[in-house]
C-alpha cells in the first residue's frame, strides 16, 4: 500500500508567476547583456547574429529591463500588503541567528559540528540570495539609468560617472550571472531538487530537512494566523490608497527612466559614405 506523503503549500500561484517573470527577464538580460560586455567572443557574435544585430539586441535588453522594473514594483506592493494588511512576519530580514546558522552549517560541512542548523521560513542562504538580488537590482538600475540617459545623468553628475557606470554595470552583470549558475542552481536544483517554484509545495520530509522550525509552527497552528474579516477590511481601506499613490509614483519613475532623453544614437544623423562632408573638413 502506497504511503500518502503530506505536502505543505510554500508559494501560492501568484508568487510563483512573479518568480518566473523575474527569472525570465533576468535570463534575457544576461543573454543580451553579456554579448555587449564581451563583444569579441564567438558566442557573443553568434547571439548577435541570431537576434538580428546590435540594435535588436539592445531593444530586447531594454524591454527585459522594463519587465524587471515592473516586476520589482509589483514585489514592493505585494510585500507591503503582506506586512501591513496580513501582518506576516518579516522573515526575510537578516538576523544574528542567520550568522550563527551560517557558521554552524560551515562547521557541519567540514566535520566540526554534529548537527545542521535548524532554520525557519527562510534559510540564511535564501536570505543572502534575496538581498544580493536587491543590491544587484539597485546597482544595475542606477548604472543602467546613467547608460540609458547619459545626457541627463551628466547634468547632475561629473561626466566620469558614465564610463564608471558602464564598468560597474558590466561587472555586476557577470557577478550576478555567475551567482545564479554556481550558487542558486547548485543549492536549489542540484544538491536537492526543490520543486516549490513549480508546484508550490514541499513534502513533510523536505520541510523537516530545510525548514524544520516553520514545520513546527505549522503543526502548532501558529504559522499562518490571518486577521478576522473586519480587521482585514479596515487595513485594506488604509493600504489601498497608499498602494495606489505608490503605484503611480513607481510607474512615473519607470516612465521617466525610459523616456528621460533621446541619446546621441538617435538624435545625431548617422554618418554614411554618401553624406557630404561638413564645411572645413578635409577628405582623403
Amino acid at each position: 500500500m502506497n504511503k500518502v506523503t503530506q505536502a505543505y503549500l510554500r508559494f501560492p500561484l501568484a508568487r510563483r508567476i512573479e518568480h518566473w517573470v523575474m527569472m525570465l527577464s533576468f535570463t534575457t538580460l544576461g543573454l543580451t547583456g553579456l554579448p555587449q560586455r564581451f563583444p569579441d567572443a564567438g558566442l557573443s557574435l553568434a547571439i548577435l547574429n541570431v537576434l538580428g544585430g546590435i540594435e535588436a539586441l539592445r531593444t530586447i535588453h531594454h524591454t527585459a529591463a522594463i519587465v524587471m522594473m515592473l516586476g520589482t514594483a509589483w514585489h514592493i506592493l505585494v510585500m507591503g500588503y503582506s506586512v501591513f494588511v496580513l501582518r506576516d512576519k518579516m522573515s526575510m530580514l537578516p538576523t544574528l541567528q542567520d550568522a550563527k546558522d551560517g557558521l554552524q552549517a560551515l562547521l557541519y560541512n567540514i566535520g566540526f559540528a554534529k548537527t545542521y542548523p535548524q532554520m525557519g521560513r527562510y534559510t540564511f542562504e535564501e536570505k543572502m540570495e534575496y538581498w544580493a538580488f536587491v543590491w544587484g537590482a539597485f546597482v544595475m538600475g542606477a548604472t543602467g539609468f546613467m547608460m540609458w540617459n547619459p545626457i541627463t545623468a551628466t547634468q547632475y553628475l561629473p561626466g566620469e560617472f558614465v564610463p564608471a557606470a558602464k564598468a560597474a554595470h558590466g561587472n555586476e552583470a557577470v557577478l550576478a550571472v555567475l551567482a545564479i549558475i554556481i550558487w542558486h542552481m547548485y543549492g536549489v536544483h542540484i544538491k536537492r531538487f526543490n520543486k516549490a517554484m513549480f508546484n508550490g509545495k514541499q513534502t513533510e520530509e523536505e520541510m523537516l530537512h530545510e525548514h524544520p522550525l516553520e514545520l513546527a509552527d505549522i503543526k502548532a497552528g501558529i504559522a499562518d494566523r490571518r486577521p478576522d474579516a473586519a480587521t482585514l477590511r479596515k487595513r485594506q481601506m488604509i493600504y489601498y490608497p497608499i498602494a495606489a499613490i505608490l503605484t503611480l509614483g513607481m510607474l512615473g519613475g519607470i516612465y521617466g527612466f525610459i523616456n528621460a532623453e533621446e541619446t546621441a544614437l538617435t538624435t545625431i544623423p548617422p554618418i554614411t559614405e554618401s553624406s557630404p562632408p561638413e564645411s572645413g573638413t578635409i577628405t582623403p
